[in-house]
């Protein structure tokens, strides 16, 4: 069985690390189109060379997604080619049952789940965040929106609304307000700075600071102070700052998480974040049902004719999953249903389908 084994793995792999290259070489070629019009343009000019160092690096989130689908077609071309050349029912006579055939291929699926898991977790964030700061660099800091990012944290007995505007390429924070409330929600102080860091201990050390403070009662007034510097204690991280300008796809299964708590202790909706998270969480497990639905190809009967159609149908499948997996996840966080229903929904029709699949073809016939 270890050679049998050793068959199957070494083929799939070849298989499916000849699909993901295929569709990443596709990919580099489209953003790298995309980014021809940015060269020459921006604060300091755009290089060719730095247009090709961001769409290089962004092919780790590019392989993140397509993993899932290069296994399906990937195993689905080793299963029909077995079965068109008769290979597989040479290993039949030799041992190999369904049930082994199935365990050999979700050991293999799990491989595949582990290194999605990596990828998503580890390669994509970093390599985003670099490339995010190399577009900064020519855009003079890292934007969302017109307003930039808000984030918001309650302390005891205050609160606080928190607006920065961008973060530099060095890591700085830049158009910094902090709307100061009360315990009946009353505005208290305002506080405006340039620019500022973050502390060891996590406070952020603002510079060139404008504060006015707000005192209501019988001696109602205001007052304003300049002051070179000022030190705000926070729990609010550069982490969650950049959280708050990226995209929540491009966030670590630990950040996010990390995110929806403070959201939650802060009263906030967390629906979108919660939603990527159990994606996050559910997506490398389609590995393992990929690997599933393409065993069937295995028991096909043919002896002629090419295997082109089965491929073709394996990236029909691929695609319909990816779509469907991006269409509940929005129409999860339109009609709020339950995080993870939204994020399982796909991975749950196609286990049911891969499941079935495998029963009519496999065992039944």
């Amino acid at each position: 069985m270890k050679t049998i084994r050793r068959l199957i793995y070494v083929e799939v792999l070849q298989a499916v690390a000849f699909v993901s290259l295929g569709f990443l070489a596709l990919f580099f070629f489209f953003d790298f189109v995309d980014e021809l019009p940015n060269v020459g343009k921006g604060i300091q000019p755009y290089r060719l060379t730095q247009a090709l160092l961001y769409v290089a690096l962004r092919v780790p989130s590019h392989l993140y997604e397509l993993l899932p689908i290069a296994v399906l077609i990937g195993t689905i071309f080793v299963m029909a080619r077995f079965a068109q050349s008769s290979e597989y029912t040479i290993l039949r006579t030799s041992g190999l049952g369904p049930w082994r055939a199935l365990r050999a291929l979700l050991l293999l699926g799990f491989g595949f789940t582990v290194l999605t898991v990596l990828t998503g977790d580890y390669l994509t964030p970093l390599s985003d965040r670099t490339g995010q700061l190399l577009k900064a660099r020519m855009n003079g800091g890292l934007y969302v929106g017109s307003t930039g990012a808000w984030l918001k944290e309650r302390q005891r007995y205050y609160s606080y609304n928190v607006n920065v505007r961008s973060l530099s390429p060095e890591g700085q924070l830049q158009g910094i307000r902090i709307f100061e409330a009360d315990s009946r929600g009353y505005l208290v102080s305002l506080t405006q700075a340039a620019r500022g860091n973050f502390a060891d201990d996590g406070a952020w050390v603002l510079q060139d600071v404008d504060r006015t403070e707000f005192t209501d009662g019988d001696s109602a007034r205001v007052q304003h102070a300049r002051l070179p510097t000022l030190r705000w204690p926070t729990e609010i991280t550069q982490e969650m700052v950049a959280v708050a300008l990226l995209k929540p796809e491009r966030m670590s299964t630990i950040a996010l998480f990390q995110y929806i708590q403070h959201l939650e202790a802060n009263s906030q909706t967390s629906q979108r974040y919660e939603i990527e998270f159990w994606r996050k969480v559910f997506y490398p497990l389609s590995c393992l049902v990929m690997v599933v639905l393409a065993l069937p190809f295995a028991y096909l009967h043919f002896r002629s004719g090419g295997i082109t159609s089965y491929v073709f149908g394996g990236v029909l499948i691929g695609i319909s999953f990816f779509l469907l997996n991006n269409v509940f996840g929005y129409i999860g966080n339109l009609q709020n249903w339950v995080p993870w229903v939204a994020a399982g929904a796909p991975g749950l029709l196609y286990t049911l389908l891969s499941l079935g699949a495998f029963g009519w073809l496999v065992l039944r016939r």
